[in-house]
Formats: C-alpha cells, structure tokens, sequence
C-alpha cells in the first residue's frame, strides 16, 4: 500500500506520542443505531439478570445486573497534577469496569452480552423458552442439553475471550477461543480450565479473528462473535451510558455545557469504546467529549481515522510492530464498523508509550488502592495528554469533568499484578 506520508504520519510511524484534535467532530453524522437498540440490548440483560445471579452468586448483590461503581480519584489527580505539572480545576473519576464480576474487564458488558442473546435466540425458537419466563430456568440441564448442541467462536487478545469463553461454557456451548501467540499466558490456562478450547495462531490479534472466522465458517451450528464488525457486541456496550446516567444523577454530578464531561476510553480494535462512546453521546447529547487513546505501537483505530481509510488500512502498513504490554489493546486494524460509526462523535485521540502505563499502574494503586492491568491506565495517559496538548486552546478541558474508564485488572493473578506494580515503581524511581 503507499501511502502519502507527512509529519503526523511519520510521528506514529515512529512510535512517538501523539494528541490529535478531530476535525470530523458534529460532521456527515449518520444514524447507525437508536435509543431503541441500546433500551433493547438494556432490557434484554435485565431479562437474564435471574439467571445470571443463579449461575454467577458473585452477581447476586446486584440482582444479576453486570456493572462497575463510579468513583472519584481526587488522590490521583493530586498526584497527576504535581507529577505532570497540570493546572485543572477538573474532578476526575473512575469507570471500575475493571472490577466487573464474571470476567473482570470492559468485554465482560459487549462479550457476555452477545453470547446471552445468542442463547436467547435458540431457546425461543426451540420454543421451550418465552419472553415472559423466568430466564432462571435456563440453567437447567435441559437447556445445557440444548445449547450443547450449538457452538460459540471468538478471536481475541485476552479480555473478549474471557467474557466470550466463561459465558458461553457456562451456558453449556462448546466454546472455542482463538488467540495469538502473544495473549497472556494466564488467560488461555483460566479458559482451559473454564472447559473452553483455546486455540493458538501465529502473529497478532487480526490473523487470529480471520483464521477463527474461518474455522467457525465450516460449522453451520457455530456463532462466530466478530470483535471486527459486531453489532450485538457494540449494543452490549452501548447500555453502559443508561448505567452511568443513573450513577451520576445518584452522585449528584452534572454535566453542562459549560462543564461537559470527557470520557477517556482505551482503544484496540475499537468495539467497547465505540460502543461505549455511542452510548454515552446518544444519552448525554453533545456536552460529553469522547477521546481515545492507543499504544504508540498500535495505534490502529487513530490511523484509520486520520487517513479515513478506517479498517483498510493497518499499523503493519506504516511498519509499527503493534506489541505492546497493554495486550487488549494490541490491534493492527480498527473495526470495520466502529470507525464509521465514531468518526463524527469523537473529540479526540492520543497515544501513549508502555511505559507511562506502569507508572500510572502504580501511582493509581499507590494514592488510591486501585489496582488495574496495564492497558486500563491508558484512559489516565489521555486525560495528562489532553491537559498538556490542547488544554491551552480549549479552556473547558480544565473545568470539565473527567472521567477514566477503566478497562481491566480484577481477573490478573496477583503475582502478575505484582510485577506490574514493581515495574511500574522501578520506572518512576
């Protein structure tokens, strides 16, 4: 592929930390999905919520319903102001998506949720289930019996596979995760031991959709869960905003014009956050600012978007090698779908390197007793990127509420999480 080079292409192409300002913002809008969808996907998750507290008793405190607390960081801030020299009048909160029951990340909203409805949908048409039921009842070996029969497919870097593995075992479907080579190695033994097949493929997270995509093709009873172009995936996540308009009018939080709210979403191939960021800007309208932030090694979504080539161009393209310790976010190519979808409802995006990730793991355990993975701390990288690169021209970056959303870190055994932490220490010293 050739592709027309200049400074800010050749600043990725270097692996070096970029802040870009969306030009595409309130243009060519287009409506992909409605309240509708996300009021659906929320309703459907309400109706497996019996089930989900029968099978999952961690659930049971929430009466089934899979989500994350809301909670400000007012000792981080403190720390990131002094650390990073900002100057803000700014809250800032965190999204505990990392602590989300069942598989412990962001995928666990999107990933859990298609596999849910993809049951639904066999139980109706069997027509031993009705909208009407207790979905309490689909944990019935009946029912085991019946989806046994069915299979259940994903290509992933760790945290879809998690949620699509665990979800889909448990339910009684024989689920298949595919991996690349690279995945953390504790999450493919976790599945393994789930009763899921993990399945490892050469090079990175796309050659491993393809190549399940592929494999699921040959089966006519597989439902292969596309993390490239899923609808129900980004539906899933998208009922995160109904969720989180619910906490912040509990907390008292309000979001104006004058104060709008910037949510830093972590991004690979894009499916959570934009799921998430079309939730969130169909709900609160144009006072919430969506900023993603990706690895410098794999900024994949970031350059789809700058040259609008969206998914048909990859970071392997520009010869960025698209490792990075954040593997969830490990992604050569963006969605087919996300980008389309978020070209005109984003604010802005960064990259940041590896190993301000471990810093921030630290600093954030450290001021706040918040332990997450790497790739979680990426939505902190975008909130000292933002009030060191734009803040300058756009003031309302310094009053507005700030939000982090955290991404993963509850299922990482701790001797992991240790050696996170250290490294993390060892880099700010």
């Amino acid at each position: 592929m050739t592709i027309k080079m200049d400074p800010f292409l050749t600043d990725l192409q270097n692996c070096k930390e970029v802040c870009w300002k969306n030009p595409n913002l309130g243009k060519d809008t287009k409506t992909y999905f409605t309240v509708a969808d996300i009021q659906d996907a929320s309703d459907r998750l309400d109706r497996f919520a019996s089930y989900i507290a029968t099978v999952f008793p961690e659930t049971q405190k929430t009466n089934g319903i899979i989500e994350s607390r809301l909670t400000e960081i007012p000792d981080m801030l403190e720390v990131l102001k002094e650390k990073e020299s900002i100057v803000t009048d700014s809250q800032l909160y965190l999204k505990c998506d990392n602590d989300l029951p069942i598989s412990g990340s962001i995928k666990a909203r999107g990933g859990i949720y298609e596999v849910l409805k993809f049951a639904e949908t066999v139980a109706l048409e069997s027509g031993q289930l009705a909208l009407t039921d207790d979905y309490a009842k689909l944990a019935n070996e009946e029912f085991k019996t019946m989806f046994s029969k069915y299979a259940i497919a994903v290509g992933s870097t760790g945290n879809l596979g998690l949620s699509i593995g665990i979800m889909g075992a448990k339910l009684g479907f024989h689920t298949t995760v595919h991996m690349s080579n690279d995945a953390k190695q504790w999450k493919k033994e976790l599945l393994r031991k789930r009763g899921v097949t993990v399945v490892e493929h050469e090079g990175d997270f796309s050659k491993a959709v393809t190549l399940g995509r592929k494999a699921a093709e040959k089966d006519p009873q597989c439902h292969f869960v596309d993390d490239e172009g899923s609808r129900d995936l980004f539906l899933g996540y998208s009922v995160a905003a109904l969720r989180l308009k619910k906490q912040f009018e509990e907390q008292g939080i309000e979001i104006t014009a004058e104060k709008p709210l910037f949510v830093h979403l972590p991004c690979g191939v894009g499916g959570s956050p934009g799921g998430v960021a079309f939730g969130l800007v169909t709900i609160f309208g144009p006072n919430v600012k969506i900023v993603f932030v990706e690895p410098t090694h794999a900024p994949s979504m970031l350059l789809g978007l700058y040259t609008g080539l969206n998914d048909g161009i990859s970071v392997n393209d520009l010869g960025i090698d698209g490792k990075t310790a954040a593997d969830g976010l490990a992604v050569g190519r963006p969605s087919r779908l996300v980008g389309t979808v978020i070209n005109p409802i984003l604010y802005a995006a960064s990259t940041v390197q590896d190993d301000r990730l471990y810093q921030y793991l630290t600093l954030l355990a450290d001021s706040e007793n918040i332990y997450v993975e790497p790739s979680s701390t990426a939505g902190i990288a975008s909130f000292v990127n933002l009030n060191q690169k734009l803040a300058s021209t756009e003031p309302s970056i310094q009053k507005g509420t700030h939000l982090i959303w955290g991404t993963g870190g509850n299922m990482v055994p701790k001797s992991e999480m240790a050696s996170y932490y250290e490294k993390g220490r060892s880099l700010l010293k």
